[in-house]
């Protein structure tokens, strides 16, 4: 059993390789950052099977601690991306009269 799980952390790290590509490539930022929460998200699915193969809880804790970054960067590259259109827009328009 735990071969599957090793093959499913090599397969996940792989899957980290390719997301560095897409990081470095872009085009976009969102491309950028939909990578990153790649890597996120694989490494909260490591940090889960460690857990079950080496019978350590604490790395459950670890996972959630990365699911809670991930989520927070998610939330931050948004608001950013989003405050920095309604400038633009605002821009365009011109002032309010």
């Amino acid at each position: 059993m735990s071969g599957i799980y090793a093959g499913a952390v090599v397969f996940l790290l792989v899957n980290i390789v390719v997301g560095l590509l897409r990081v470095l490539r872009g085009p976009t930022a969102a491309d950028r950052m939909l990578a990153a929460d790649l890597f996120a998200t694989a490494a909260v699915a490591i940090m889960l099977l460690l857990s079950v193969v080496a019978a350590e809880p604490a790395l459950v804790d670890v996972a959630l601690v990365f699911a809670l970054v991930s989520v927070l960067a998610a939330v931050t590259f948004v608001s950013r991306l989003w405050s920095e259109q309604e400038r633009e827009k605002e821009r365009d328009d011109g002032p309010a009269a």
